[in-house]
């Protein structure tokens, strides 16, 4: 074939670089279906006009044709993603012939060259036939997964688990994944492996969690057609931000019936021996149904699945070992889907599935048995979607309903008691009492959308027009109910400490969780003076006689009394439930997009802009905050650097917002719920010192200057194909994530007259915020304020260098290699996390900026499967990382908090500093783990049979994966300790029928 690839390199460049501009317009008709661009030219190297075309795939629900242009070219658009496409030409005075294996993929622009000879068809040109091609046309960076890769390798059975198969996707035990900047560490028990950053995409559709931002709806993984993983480069039809983007496009039957049943299954006897004691008994299951194809054909198609997982574990103590309880786990997970070809222009499609989970308890070795939650969830979700092809116009319209339950019912119905000690202490000794409450959430959203994609060919380029419009409501629902008696949860001190006085227990070097800290005493001081109690707390407190209470008076206060406590232990801190109430909140968008591909030559440029409002609604109806329209640019420009669609430079500069969530509606919005009263213990009595929630005092309101949080990102990258089947591609990112939300306690920030040697700014403090800062001429009425947090900044830069090899020549694989560096002075995430509420680690504080905890600086992967023609095939995925990021901390209010060392001044305030070199100091241990998958397929008169062998940890390596952060040890486990470990080596065994 050397003389067509001769013929090739002969093209004229304008043919061929208007050919490329072109194929733009099948990624811009929608996100679910793709493009080809496909040349003909004849043995004299002139282009073929009148060719007939044709492409199908029987993994797609129609075939497209059209006739060449001039210039041998013919665009065939709107085609279902698939990795076995044929193409079959038809030409005046050449025989006809055919080509397979032909790849789509959605949302890109595949390029095809073919030259007619006397008697045959050759392939001279492959810039779009597989995944390892590069598309010259784009700058977005991310990942393709379809069935000839997630099949074929040893993985978990779901969309979140493929996360893993992707560059620069840190480990995550829960399905959420951090990615490049993506937050991977959370102060809030300083839990790592979950990200609130990403986009969880369902054909077309968001349906990530409103409220926890991270996946909120589970389907069958055998339902997906193809995943694609978008982490950076991401044009203005997405919204974006600082985590990667899943988008799942699910099957649609075709003209040809196919269905499947499996069965999957895994015990405690395929599980090696643990060494660390993490696991006990377990049995699992999964067993699932599929069939699709055609009600009427070429008109009505249908595809349907279900789903039901079980499983059964015994959970023991990782740091004793005993035997703690027996959980049960079930999913049923349920899928349809009709698509309706109403005519050749016009396409319904109607979708729904389910998810409902329940499980008896937790299953958590770290989690005792009387804090354990049996749990339910999951929903019902509708789709549908309609569709209308002009010439050059594609018009789509869609709604979506999403409703979904989480729910965690205690198995213990007695109050909870988290108790503190001044040395070591275990984790039943800090966590005493039941978990204290039930609770019911629902997480709705109905979201209706349009979208409108127009091309222009013109003598100077090609356009692909898109623009789009959406509204959506998301709305959280909650009834909580306190199980105890007394309606209350505690916070208590140690028998052993019985004694300690206020100022020593507010001090580092406790074990265990407090929730009264130093700034509760202008609290504690403002509730005595309204007490109707006053007079008893004077003649306890005011040790001077001068009718007030100082802040050294409260400091002197020492703890004593058990009576009353529900465990024995000293009296401290407790959260009164005082009225229980369901409630519901809201939050309301708007978005608009349009952005335009230009192709001329070798070049493209993707230039567009995104614009989003959201508006916040409390539970009484009211309107809390509308956020100002944001406006999104986002531009790429793309060099073809040889014009022959193998190889790229690329350039690119987006802004990505990050809407602010439902928790914090939740939290600035409970007007008509529950209202909880905030206690500490004086004397023999219990002294309200806030009201949280209910209309007198919201616990939080938005404040007027508060701005949505965004993220900027540069990218530069370069990628190049290798013969017909491998490509290599290098990007370099630098991000920038600013305006980060935070709840603010304005007494410590905003007061002129604050008390620096109490831990508050005043006028003259380098932390002091005036009441303008947020928008305000004085206090608001509220116990917090959520605002824009002061100095706080993130930055990220990264490297990564990927290579893909497509499946040919009996085998297929990827590696990468990802650096990772990034720095910051804050982990919020919309989360109400300290800061905000605590000075000494308030952004512009001393020692505050440092590495990211949970970053991983340096990750390698690689996969790869090889097939024998006997039906054999091996595969195996490789990861490894440099090790987790943490810092050095202490426990305050189940946060852990950057260590602490001496008061003294700094920025006129006088307090308790974090160390130098506290944050984002340690490093975790370094670990790699290797699965492999053996594989054989037996074809069957009709159908064929697939017998699966998962080995996860193949090699056994029990490694360390995270350390204890806190200083003071916890949960058994002292600071630096390994605390978790890869599991055992597992098999998993499976049979698949198929046809």
């Amino acid at each position: 074939m050397a003389s067509s690839h001769y013929f090739v390199k002969g093209l004229r460049r304008s043919a061929l670089a208007a050919a490329l501009g072109m194929c733009f317009v099948g990624a811009a008709l929608a996100a679910e279906t793709g493009g080809l661009r496909i040349t003909i030219t004849g043995n004299d190297g002139q282009p073929v006009a009148g060719a007939t075309v044709k492409v199908s795939s029987p993994d797609s629900l129609v075939s497209r044709s059209g006739v060449t242009e001039a210039d041998g070219s013919v665009r065939l658009t709107g085609l279902d993603p698939a990795t076995n496409y044929t193409v079959q030409v038809d030409a005046s005075g050449y025989s006809d012939f055919s080509a397979d294996n032909v790849a789509v993929v959605s949302g890109k622009n595949l390029s095809l060259g073919y030259a007619l000879g006397a008697t045959n068809l050759d392939t001279i040109v492959v810039t779009g036939t597989a995944l390892a091609a590069v598309d010259t046309t784009s700058a977005t960076v991310g990942t393709t997964l379809n069935l000839d890769i997630v099949e074929a390798l040893p993985t978990g059975r779901s969309y979140q688990s493929y996360l893993q198969l992707v560059p620069g996707v840190k480990p995550s035990a829960g399905g959420n994944p951090a990615s490049k900047s993506g937050v991977n560490y959370s102060d809030i028990g300083g839990t790592t492996g979950t990200s609130t950053d990403n986009l969880y995409y369902l054909d077309g559709v968001d349906v990530t969690d409103n409220q926890t931002g991270t996946f909120g709806a589970n389907f069958n993984s055998e339902i997906i057609q193809e995943q694609q993983v978008l982490t950076g480069g991401v044009p203005a039809e997405y919204a974006g931000g600082s985590g990667l983007i899943s988008k799942v496009v699910t099957k649609s039957g075709s003209d040809e019936f196919h269905g499947s049943i499996n069965y999957y299954l895994q015990n405690d006897s395929l599980v090696a021996n643990d060494k660390h004691g993490q696991s006990a008994g377990f049995s699992t299951y999964d067993t699932a149904i599929t069939l699709g194809g055609p009600l009427i054909k070429e008109k009505l198609w249908f595809f349907g699945s279900y789903q039901i997982k079980n499983r059964d574990d015994d959970i023991t103590s990782p740091t004793t070992g005993e035997a703690l309880r027996s959980v049960s786990t079930e999913q049923k997970l349920a899928f349809f889907k009709a698509t309706w070809q109403l005519t050749d222009d016009d396409r319904l499609t109607g979708t729904f599935f389910n998810d409902p989970y329940e499980r008896d308890g937790s299953t958590s070795p770290n989690t005792l048995n009387n804090r354990s939650l049996a749990r339910k969830q999951g929903g019902d979700n509708y789709k549908l979607e309609y569709s209308h092809d002009w010439e050059n116009v594609r018009l789509s319209m869609y709604g979506f309903e999403h409703k979904s339950e989480v729910s965690d019912i205690a198995a213990v119905g007695t109050a909870r008691n988290n108790v503190a000690f001044r040395r070591p202490s275990t984790a039943a000794e800090q966590q005493q009492g039941g978990a204290g409450s039930d609770i019911e959430t629902w997480r709705n959203r109905k979201e209706y959308g349009l979208t409108l994609e127009y091309w222009l060919d013109t003598s100077f380029g090609s356009h692909a027009f898109k623009g789009g419009l959406a509204v959506s409501d998301n709305e959280y629902k909650e009834d909580l109910r306190y199980t105890s008696e007394e309606l209350a949860q505690y916070t208590s001190i140690g028998n052993d400490f019985a004694g300690v006085s206020f100022d020593e227990f507010v001090d580092a070097g406790w074990s265990g969780s407090r929730s009264v800290t130093g700034v509760d005493i202008p609290r504690i001081q403002a509730a005595i003076n309204s007490s109707s109690d006053r007079a008893y707390f004077l003649g306890l407190l005011d040790t001077n006689n001068d009718g007030t209470v100082s802040n050294e008076e409260v400091g002197a206060y020492r703890f004593t009394s058990t009576a009353g406590n529900p465990t024995g232990a000293v009296n401290n801190y407790r959260i009164v439930q005082s009225t229980a109430a369901p409630y519901n909140v809201q939050t309301k968008g708007k978005s608009a997009y349009i952005q335009d591909t230009w192709t001329l030559n070798q070049w493209t440029v993707n230039a567009g802009v995104r614009a989003e409002q959201w508006a916040h609604h409390g539970s009484d109806g009211a309107e809390l905050f509308t956020f100002d329209w944001e406006f999104a640019p986002r531009l790429s420009v793309v060099y073809d650097i040889f014009g022959d669609g193998r190889s790229k430079l690329w350039g690119f500069y987006g802004r990505y917002y990050d809407p602010i969530r439902t928790n914090m509606t939740d939290f600035a919005g409970n007007l008509t719920g529950s209202v909880y009263d905030e206690q500490i213990f004086l004397g023999d009595r219990w002294l309200t010192f806030r009201t949280r929630g209910g209309p007198t005092t919201p616990d939080a309101v938005f404040a007027p200057s508060t701005k949505t949080p965004y993220t900027d990102e540069f990218m530069l990258g370069y990628a190049t194909t290798f013969g017909q089947d491998l490509s290599l591609q290098v990007t370099y990112t630098n991000r920038k994530t600013s305006n980060i939300l935070e709840d603010y306690d304005l007494a410590l920030y905003s007061n002129p007259d604050g008390d620096p040697e109490n831990g508050e700014a005043n006028s003259a403090s380098a932390f002091y915020l005036p009441y303008s800062y947020f928008g305000y001429d004085g206090k608001p009425n509220s116990n917090y304020v959520i605002g824009t947090l002061a100095g706080g900044k993130r930055e990220y830069q990264g490297l990564e260098v990927t290579l893909m090899k497509q499946k040919s020549n009996n085998w297929q694989g990827m590696m990468s290699y990802t650096y990772n560096d990034a720095k910051g002075n804050t982990n919020s995430d919309s989360n109400a996390d300290f800061q905000g509420d605590w000075i000494a680690i308030d952004p512009r504080a001393p020692n505050m900026w440092g590495p990211q905890p949970g970053n991983i600086e340096h990750q390698f992967k690689a996969f790869g499967t090889y097939f024998w023609d006997s039906g054999f095939e091996l595969s195996g995925v490789f990861n490894w990382n440099s090790g987790l990021l943490y810092s050095r901390t202490f426990l305050v209010s189940s946060r852990n908090l950057p260590e602490m060392g001496d008061v003294y001044e700094y920025g006129g305030v006088y307090d308790s500093w974090v160390v130098p070199g506290a944050v984002g100091s340690e490093t975790g241990p370094a670990y790699y783990t290797l699965d492999v998958r053996a594989k054989y397929t037996r074809p069957l008169p009709f159908g064929k049979l697939e017998f699966f062998l998962d080995v996860f940890n193949i090699l056994d390596k029990q490694s360390a994966t995270s350390e204890q952060s806190l200083l003071a040890g916890g949960s058994g486990f002292q600071f630096g300790q390994a605390m978790d470990w890869v599991e055992p080596r597992r098999a998993y065994l499976g049979v698949r029928y198929s046809f």
